[in-house]
């Protein structure tokens, strides 16, 4: 059985000191799926009509316009992508378990449902279908922030993940401060801007998996060269 000393990751390593395959392959994976999901977002801005504004129209409403399905599989994208991170993290040791993991997977279970369950253009009555979309919307607006804000301390702690500690706490609190936005625009703001508010909400968050996946494909493409002192100093029983 191998442990780690106190205050450090346990890293999924081979007998020559290397990360398996596995763990090498998550950031790769959820850098792609991220990258895939920005840009299928970006692309469906276009082709769905001048009346929509993307200052005043949510992302939602450019796929309800749109019909096409590109921003439904760029939103599945981000979601696999940021369940590959989490596998990735998991395998490294990082320090995620507990509620910050329930966090990044209700994040990605509920962007999966937003995208497979469709809403109705602004101004039509809200079905069913669209009642589940927003409340699937909402709990991944506020899951991802959340999970940001407790990783913050956990990572701070850990030698291999405390220098990304600082910028993920200044992202997290971006997360934090376009999630207050959000809620005022949705609520007493009666919509002002709330497609700019909405972006750089998206923004924030899809930041926040992109510092992760960076760091973690560092840590297990570079560890070994490297010799971060959390990797080599195992008591083997």
């Amino acid at each position: 059985m191998t442990t780690a000393t106190e205050g450090t990751s346990a890293p999924a390593l081979t007998g020559g000191g290397r990360f398996s395959p596995g763990p090498r392959a998550y950031p790769i994976v959820a850098l792609v799926a991220l990258t895939t999901g920005v840009s299928g977002v970006v692309a469906a801005q276009f082709g769905s009509g001048p009346y929509l504004d993307p200052l005043n129209a949510t992302v939602s409403e450019y796929a309800v316009a749109s019909r096409g399905g590109v921003t439904e599989f760029a939103m599945a994208a981000v979601a696999l992508g940021s369940l590959a991170l989490l596998a990735g993290l998991r395998s490294v040791g990082a320090p995620v378990r507990g509620m910050p993991e329930g966090l990044l997977m209700v994040w990605s279970g509920a962007l999966l449902v937003a995208a497979a369950v469709p809403t109705t253009p602004f101004g039509d009555d809200l079905t069913v279908a669209a009642q589940i979309h927003r409340y699937a919307s909402i709990a991944a607006f506020v899951s991802l922030p959340a999970a940001g804000a407790l990783l913050v301390p956990r990572l701070a702690r850990d030698r291999v993940w405390r220098p990304v500690a600082r910028t993920v706490e200044w992202v997290a609190l971006a997360g934090g401060i376009g999630l207050l936005a959000i809620t005022y625009v949705a609520l007493p703001g009666e919509r002002v801007m709330i497609g700019l508010v909405e972006r750089a909400l998206l923004s924030a968050e899809v930041a926040l998996l992109a510092v992760l996946a960076i760091w973690l494909l560092r840590v297990v493409w570079m560890g070994s060269v490297l010799k971060f002192p959390t990797y080599h100093r195992f008591i083997a029983s």
